[in-house]
């Protein structure tokens, strides 16, 4: 956890990194342009940005027993943990997040042994896209594991109904309000996480009691 205490400033950063994480397995996915789209407002803000598209990285299934990490995991687990910044974007499937998009999630398991662990004190600006009318839950679903993770939502988060009417099968996107939305979440997730990283947050105590309340590691379920 960071030594110093919560509230201690630091000189503000001007080098940040924003690695937006998702899209879908579909050849054309709505989820990635808006992903994109919310990248480009990151960069906008001042943000180096750098993109992990689910369908590109063929991840393979998250097992807690793997015997070596996979290359694309490794590349994946280290830009994360050197990210001040994330955007997350998954379709809705079935009420929740998609299960290729929550793989990636489970494989950042591996952060747990890094100091400070997971993604404790990052920002996370969340988006979903759904066929239907509903599109929140999984935006509800991805908020659960950001805390799980101990990182911080930005309160601004876009759910995109009927993803089908701004996106066409041609690749287009048709809805600029939107757009809009999407470029303005990137820009507030690198102004936090600016914030943040002019700072320390998460003080040592807090560290402490986290571990205790949800251990990520045996060492941490079992220490005093």
């Amino acid at each position: 956890m960071p030594s110093d205490p919560a509230g201690t400033e630091h000189e503000m950063p001007t080098d940040l990194r924003v690695i937006g994480l998702g899209g879908s397995l579909a050849a054309r996915s709505s989820t990635l342009a808006a992903l994109k789209i919310a990248l480009g407002g990151a960069e906008e803000a001042g943000a180096r940005t750098e993109l992990f598209d689910v369908r590109s990285m063929g991840l393979p299934m998250y097992t807690p027993d793997f015997e070596a990490v996979p290359p694309a995991v490794e590349r994946l687990c280290q830009a994360v943990s050197e990210a001040d910044g994330l955007l997350w974007a998954s379709p809705l499937y079935h009420g929740t997040i998609s299960g290729s998009f929550k793989n990636a999630l489970d494989w950042l398991q591996l952060l747990s042994d890094r100091t400070p662990p997971y993604l404790t004190d990052k920002v996370v600006g969340l988006i979903s896209t759904a066929g239907g009318t509903q599109g929140l839950q999984a935006v509800n679903t991805m908020e659960f594991v950001v805390r799980a993770l101990r990182a911080w939502a930005v309160p601004l988060v876009i759910p995109i109904p009927q993803a089908w009417r701004v996106y066409d099968k041609e690749g287009h996107w048709h809805d600029l309000r939107i757009a809009e939305q999407l470029q303005a979440l990137g820009k507030e997730v690198t102004r936090a996480a600016r914030q943040f990283a002019s700072r320390a947050v998460t003080t040592p105590e807090t560290g402490r009691v986290e571990s205790q309340l949800q251990p990520i590691t045996e060492e941490e379920a079992t220490s005093e």
